[in-house]
């Protein structure tokens, strides 16, 4: 078995395109392996801003062989009326290389055909790899491709050399006006190169020690992290990493080397937020804390080399961060002596979203909405939290903000507080963009959560209303991750709301608006947009599909009940005897939408004692009245387990009425009673699930 290694050397390539790059390279290359039928060990594959590289351990250098039959022709065509080979006959034997003799006829199952038996396979594996690199590499995945040579092949970046080794044996394949050979090259300054690399296992070795090139991006972060640390502990200080950004960090160097800078205390009058953002953003460097948790006039950066002077490095560094600090500093004394009021005026010339008004109209309208929803969730703060809607989008025209656009909110709860706003409305201005995506958190306080479902909600309503509506993989307002911030709000603070309700209140709050759709066929539409986002919300938290459906297709305007009822249903599903409860409850569902919604026929639920003539349906109509207050209990505390475990006794009195009881009865009066019963008891189970969706 042999070791194959392939490095892709390019100009150096934005950090973030190197996650993606290193899945699709690992993934594309198995399943290419997989296709050609070439056996294998483990693929990993490694990256830097300068290279991709894939390493595959135990392969057989060797295609595996295997014999398939090989139809041609019809046998009436490829033979004539005295049994001779036609041309399509005798062009089929040569066109597979074989005797005519070597060929037979076979019955396909649609006629018989002339087939030959082949043995496929047993190409060497240097020649199959050469095609599959060649392939590989054309199909990687960028946002945006360069050209750069005759031939107009894209990629990411410029290619600049191909090494393919098996074992001891160049994989032969073009590129891009390069070939592919034993070459590589190192760090740009460290270990330029070029360096021959004798053998594929000796690949890491040569890039490590001559090119001075940490391959790992884990090993990269360990090395930031170690050394960061330990500079930290020599002030008595710690380092305040941001995970995000430390892989970002090492996915742009190729030897890290972290250097303790220093800048003046005056800045630390500036909030930690805007120094980290400082750092951060603009800087890619880290903050550092004291002993008492505060920032110290300190930073850490990492560089891509061992310098000949740390100290002309780092005094680089300081100079341009403290460029940054000095703008931040200006703007923070310019916004600490404007009024809230100037910013509200000047919000008037900025524009929301085309036909939807300005940021002025966006902020009265959730002030109107925050107080709603204040009423319902928070009434002591209902007037904090108008202000705080009112306030809402001020700091998008701060200074502080106009420069530092990653601290809009965050700004805006800060100068809030300076200004002598109420903690709640500092809270909840600080607190209005989360959860900002996926992994991002909900605002913790309520008085955030509410000012952050008004903000959604009213964009939400907003967008659909003038048909903005996300289409395929395009959302270019967000409304994907908009709507699945809201659910999260509403579970995570347990708010027991009426979401169709608020988006009815959000609809409201727009005034002289030309909608592309009805207010009501808007609110449809959105409902529909919810239940779409809460079927991937919960299925990617590994609830069966049909579970999500079936809670879902019941109603999704309380989310908390929903939320119960998707587990409780869970449970239920994995019950011995489920599949068939659900077929007799489906069965009821099934006459009632028959013969009530598709023929327009409107049941009351009502039953008339004197028309039970049968003991089944008599049976039937006494459990139910007889569970009716304990179904009422259930339902008033959230009790979906409880109301299911009901299911287990009402069963077979549901049987014994349908094995004994002919529900559609030439008798109209009585066939109407027992549809009515039937209504009933439909009634209550479709508040639990979509029992039609439950079915397998």
């Amino acid at each position: 078995m042999a070791h194959f290694v392939l490095e892709i050397g390019t100009e150096e390539m934005p950090a973030r395109f190197l996650p993606l790059l290193d899945k699709a390279l690992h993934e594309g290359f198995a399943e290419r392996l997989t296709e050609a039928k070439l056996a294998h060990g483990s693929i990993t594959t490694l990256s830097t801003p300068r290279r991709l590289v894939l390493t595959c351990t135990d392969m057989a250098e060797v295609q595996e062989k295997e014999e398939i039959v090989v139809t041609g022709p019809p046998a009436r065509i490829a033979f004539d009326d005295q049994g001779q080979p036609t041309k399509a006959g005798l062009g089929f034997a040569r066109s597979q290389k074989v005797d005519l003799k070597d060929v037979f006829v076979t019955d396909t199952g649609k006629g018989e055909y002339l087939a030959v038996n082949k043995v496929v396979g047993g190409e060497p594996a240097a020649r199959i790899l050469g095609e599959i690199c060649q392939d590989l590499i054309a199909h990687l995945p960028f946002p945006k491709k360069m050209h750069w040579e005759g031939s107009r092949f894209g990629f990411g970046r410029p290619l600049r050399w191909l090494l393919a080794l098996l074992d001891r044996e160049i994989v032969p394949f073009s590129l891009a006006g390069l070939t592919s050979g034993n070459t590589t090259h190192g760090h740009r300054v460290l270990g330029p190169g070029p360096f021959v690399v004798e053998d594929a296992q000796a690949y890491e070795q040569v890039i490590h020690d001559q090119g001075r090139v940490v391959l790992a991006h884990e090993d990269r972060v360990n090395m930031i992290v170690a050394r960061g640390d330990e500079l930290a502990r020599e002030i008595g200080g710690s380092i305040a990493w941001n995970k995000g950004l430390i892989h970002h960090v090492a996915n742009l160097v190729e030897y890290p080397v972290p250097v303790l800078g220093h800048f003046d205390e005056t800045y630390l009058e500036l909030p930690a937020e805007v120094l980290l953002t400082s750092m951060e953003v603009h800087q890619k460097s880290f903050g550092v804390h004291g002993s008492d948790g505060r920032l110290l006039p300190r930073f850490l950066t990492v560089i891509n080399l061992e310098p000949n002077s740390v100290d002309v490095v780092r005094k680089g560094w300081e100079r341009v961060l403290k460029a940054r600090l000095e703008d931040a500093m200006f703007f923070w004394k310019a916004d600490a002596d404007t009024p809230f009021d100037t910013w509200l005026d000047k919000l008037e010339q900025v524009t929301f979203l085309g036909p939807l008004g300005s940021m002025g109209d966006k902020s009265r309208r959730l002030a109107r909405l925050a107080g709603i929803m204040a009423a319902d969730f928070a009434p002591e703060h209902v007037q904090d939290l108008q202000r705080a809607g009112r306030l809402a989008k001020a700091d998008l025209v701060s200074e502080m903000v106009y420069e530092f656009d990653d601290l809009q909110g965050i700004m805006g709860g800060i100068y809030a507080a300076k200004k002598g706003e109420t903690p709640v409305v500092a809270e909840a201005l600080a607190e209005q963009y989360l959860p900002s995506g996926q992994d991002s958190p909900c605002p913790e306080t309520l008085g955030g959560a509410i000012l952050a479902l008004a903000d959604k909600l009213d964009t939400l309503a907003g967008c659909f209303g003038i048909g903005k509506i996300p289409t395929g993989a395009a959302d270019p307002f967000a409304l994907r991750r908009c709507t699945l911030g809201v659910c999260r709000i509403i579970l995570e603070h347990g708010l027991r709301t009426d979401i169709a309700r608020l988006l009815q209140q959000a609809l409201e709050g727009y005034e002289g608006v030309d909608w592309k759709t009805p207010p009501a066929q808007t609110l449809d539409l959105l409902m529909d947009f919810f239940a779409q986002r809460l079927r991937n919300f919960w299925g990617g938290q590994g609830y069966p599909t049909r579970v999500v459906d079936a809670a879902i297709h019941a109603g999704i305007n309380d989310l908390v009940a929903l939320e119960k009822r998707i587990k409780a249903l869970a449970a239920f599903a994995r019950e011995k005897d489920f599949d068939q409860a659900v077929l007799t409850f489906k069965r009821a569902d099934n006459i009632i939408r028959k013969q009530g919604e598709e023929s327009g026929v409107t049941f009351t639920g009502r039953v008339d004692p004197d028309l039970l003539v049968e003991d089944a349906e008599k049976q039937l109509h006494a459990h139910l009245e007889a569970t009716r207050q304990t179904w009422d209990e259930l339902w008033s505390r959230d009790d979906f387990a409880g109301l299911l475990n009901e299911l287990w006794t009402l069963r077979p009195v549901v049987d014994g009425f349908f094995d004994t009881v002919m529900v559609m009865c030439d008798d109209v009066d009585l066939r109407s009673n027992r549809l009515n019963m039937l209504h009933e008891l439909v009634r209550r189970l479709s508040r639990l699930a979509d029992f039609s969706a439950l079915q397998v």
